[in-house]
Parts: C-alpha cells; structure tokens; sequence
C-alpha cells in the first residue's frame, strides 16, 4: 500500500505551483494523489516477464511509409478550384484570420 501524501506535502507542493489551497482542498488532494500512486503500484505488480518492450501503442500508420519521390500535382490543376485563385503568380487568397 501507498505512503499517503500528508497535508504539509500537499502544501509543498501546491506552493511551488503558486496554488493557494483551503484545508479541504488540502485534505482532498492529499487522498487523491496517494490513490495515484497506489494505482501506480498496482501497475508496476504486473508481470510482464516474455513481453518485448514496445515504443509505441500504436500500430503502424500509411504516414510511417518512406518516402518516395512522385510527380507533383501541375500547378493549374492544383489551383483549378481554389477560390479566387490568381494563376499567373500561382496563388490564391485566403480570408483573413488575423484582425
């Protein structure tokens, strides 16, 4: 079982944070952050033994291809449907974000 966090370290560490903390706040995280780390123990019991190390959870993505050099698209059929598109200079006008 998890050392519980008492109020002294909670007010530790909500100091450094800059957080002011009433007494139940203080009470509260103190409990909460102990049942992270018990949470965190449970975690670290678990048997793992023939379980390669993974980098990632996730699978593989299309983006995690090598690259390869294609044709790019032609520049007047890529502004083909862009709105108010000025073709000679190969740009078109967005509206505008910033004010």
């Amino acid at each position: 079982m998890a050392a519980g966090f008492t109020r002294e370290q909670v007010a530790a560490i909500a100091a450094l944070a800059h957080l002011e903390l009433d007494a139940a706040e203080l009470d509260l995280f103190a409990r909460q952050l102990g049942d992270i780390l018990t949470a965190a123990e449970e975690v670290q019991r678990v048997d793992t033994t023939g379980v390669p190390p993974t980098a990632s959870v996730l699978t593989r993505h299309a983006s995690d291809r090598p690259d390869e050099v294609r044709p790019c698209l032609d520049r007047d059929e890529a502004l083909a449907n862009a709105p108010d598109a000025a073709l000679d200079a190969g740009l078109f006008k967005v509206p505008r974000v910033i004010g």
